[in-house]
């Protein structure tokens, strides 16, 4: 089952078809708890139209978004050599292998763009570059809810020039997209799950790549236990795991690309770059 946040309220997918689940918002249907109860509910009811074009909101609204970094090999080295001239490279190194993850704020549902909205690159950056990730919901009791796709925008030469400048190069409005859909299930993907990224510039592929879930070195549930450590989250919290893709130094997104994120079993996250 999917659930698609929309401007005509709130569709359950099942099997192609869809249903209106009637909640009084989206922050008490996630604090509620057994989301793929509430969803089953609403299946074997009238069928409604599948959401239109435009109809699409993030699924988030009073929910915080934070993410996990150098959880991948590809984004270990891609921060190394980012800070490398700042001489911070050894650090995104000894995150790495070390006990404790990397951890950081990424968004409040303001700054979530949905499907079709516009991503931002910053305007005093010159190396900017989506991160496609898988995105888990939790809920206020720290159990998986559901999981989507996200794209973490980031500044990479403002985070480069210095480490202690992350928050400037992932906090700003419109540098994070969610969606299309939660996908219902209260397990982790498989490892075999693929994420694929295609950025289109002028009608042609400007970057493309791929990884799995296999090559994230840290496990879905260390994660969750440090982001709940010492924290709260009445409302759920999106956590962002991490990405394995990575464009090289030579690239940096540009106005008008469009970034798509593709996971299976989810879809796809189509955003135009403003």
């Amino acid at each position: 089952m999917k659930l698609y946040r929309t401007t005509r309220g709130v569709l359950v997918e099942e099997q192609g078809r869809f249903f209106p689940l009637h909640v009084g918002g989206w922050d008490e249907l996630i604090a509620g708890g057994d989301l793929q109860a509430a969803a089953r509910a609403a299946i074997g009811g009238r069928p409604a139209d599948g959401p239109g074009p435009g109809t699409v909101l993030a699924p988030i609204e009073g929910q915080e978004v934070w993410a996990a970094g150098v959880t991948y090999y590809r984004s270990r080295d891609a921060r190394m050599e980012e800070a490398k001239d700042a001489g911070g490279g050894g650090f995104y190194d000894r995150v790495y292998t070390a006990e404790r993850p990397e951890l950081f704020f990424k968004a409040t549902g303001s700054r979530v763009v949905g499907p079709g909205g516009p991503v931002r690159i910053r305007s005093d950056a010159s190396w900017s570059v989506p991160e496609p990730e898988w995105v888990v919901l939790l809920g206020p009791d720290g159990k998986i809810m559901g999981h989507t796709i996200g794209n973490d925008m980031s500044s990479r030469d403002i985070e480069g020039e210095n480490p202690l400048y992350l928050p400037q190069a992932k906090i700003y409005t419109g540098s994070c997209a969610l969606g299309p859909c939660i996908l219902l299930d209260s397990a982790p993907l498989a490892k075999e799950t693929g994420i694929f990224l295609e950025i289109e510039r002028q009608g042609e592929t400007a970057f493309s790549g791929k990884t799995t879930l296999a090559a994230m070195k840290r496990e879905l549930q260390e994660l969750v236990a440090y982001l709940f450590r010492d924290n709260s989250f009445p409302h759920g919290v999106f956590l962002m795991t991490g990405t394995g893709i990575v464009p090289d130094a030579t690239f940096t997104l540009q106005r008008g690309d469009v970034v798509r994120i593709r996971m299976d079993g989810i879809g796809t996250l189509e955003n135009p770059v403003a």
